[in-house]
Parts: C-alpha cells; sequence; structure tokens
C-alpha cells in the first residue's frame, strides 16, 4: 500500500477561469468525439493515464464503460496535434439542487505531448466546455460547480496548471492505495 494525497478543485462560476496565455499550434484541434465507443475511450484512457497509475477502470466490462459514456452530460474532448491523439478530457455531470454539476472525470496528455505547452491551453478548453455543457444538453439545468480531483501521483504540472487556471482547493484527503500497473496490457510483455 502506499500513501496518496487527493485533492480536490472547483469553481464555482465561469468568471473564475483563467485562460492560459497560450494558444494551441495550428496544427492542433480539440474536437468532440461524437458517438464515442468503449474501445477509443479505454485507447485514451490507457494512452494518458498508463504512466500516472490510472487503472481503477481497467477491470470494466465494455458494457460498463459504455454506461458510463452514455449517461446524459457525459462528453469526450480529443487533443489532436498533426491529425494523431496527443490529450483527451471526459466530462461527467450530475445534477444538484442549484443545477448541474460538471466534473473533469479524466484530464491528461499521452506522455510525449507532456512538456510542450499544452496542457493549460488544455485544461482551458476543459473548463470552457464543462461551463456550457448545458447548451448541448438541453436536458440539463445550468451549471453551477465545475469540479475534479487530483492525486499526488499525477504528474508534478497538474495541480499548478489546475490552480494556474482558476480552480480551487477546497479538501484534501489522504489515503493508502494499492498500485496496480496501468500498463499492463497496453503493449505485450517482451520475452525474456
Amino acid at each position: 500500500m502506499t500513501q496518496v494525497t487527493v485533492t480536490f478543485l472547483q469553481q464555482l462560476s465561469a468568471s473564475e477561469v483563467i485562460p492560459s496565455s497560450r494558444s494551441l499550434p495550428k496544427n492542433a484541434r480539440v474536437e468532440q468525439a461524437q458517438d464515442i465507443t468503449p474501445e477509443f475511450s479505454r485507447f485514451l484512457y490507457q494512452g494518458v493515464g498508463s504512466e500516472l497509475h490510472w487503472a481503477d477502470r481497467l477491470d470494466s466490462t465494455r458494457a460498463q464503460w459504455n454506461e458510463v459514456l452514455q449517461r446524459p452530460g457525459s462528453e469526450t474532448w480529443v487533443l489532436y496535434l498533426d491529425g494523431s491523439p496527443k490529450g483527451y478530457f471526459e466530462l461527467a455531470t450530475t445534477r444538484c439542487d442549484s443545477g448541474s454539476e460538471v466534473e473533469i472525470f479524466y484530464f491528461g496528455l499521452f506522455p510525449e505531448a507532456t512538456g510542450r505547452g499544452l496542457g493549460g491551453v488544455l485544461l482551458t478548453e476543459a473548463l470552457s466546455r464543462a461551463w456550457d455543457l448545458a447548451s448541448r444538453w438541453p436536458e440539463l439545468p445550468e451549471v453551477a460547480r465545475v469540479w475534479l480531483h487530483t492525486c499526488s501521483l499525477d504528474g508534478p504540472a497538474a495541480l499548478p496548471n489546475y490552480q494556474a487556471r482558476g480552480l480551487k482547493i477546497y479538501r484534501t484527503e489522504d489515503e493508502e492505495s494499492q498500485i496496480r500497473d496501468a500498463s499492463l496490457g497496453l503493449w505485450p510483455s517482451a520475452a525474456d
């Protein structure tokens, strides 16, 4: 077991978003994955999270994975650079007394895309899409809160990026966690 610190951050208004000072390169775009399949979602999840110990969804069946993707207010947006996926974010929405709450359920860059100034731009886009989600889902009430959590296993730039975009810490928890190798099944094992 490993001691992990989980940090929860939130925004209570779209006016709290602090956009990145950078913009996407001309050869990049962020696009919603309409009718995303569980296979593509799992590819994004494992490609981004394999080095960050993202393993909580790896035991999900295809049907379980698809159920998450089909919930009202669930969206996946992909960052493409030169036509190849380089990062993504997944939004999950729940109703609350004051409207809708949108969780940035997963967010990250593929390992080869880190350190290139793309994280702040992608997070700006994630926050913008979270705050205007009700415009794409008329059956959901207006967004009252956007939140996410990160942990001490994430990359060193994660928490500073979240705070630089205007997310504020509202809770931290220390927990014992069983760390799994999230890259298992990503590539065949090398023969000895």
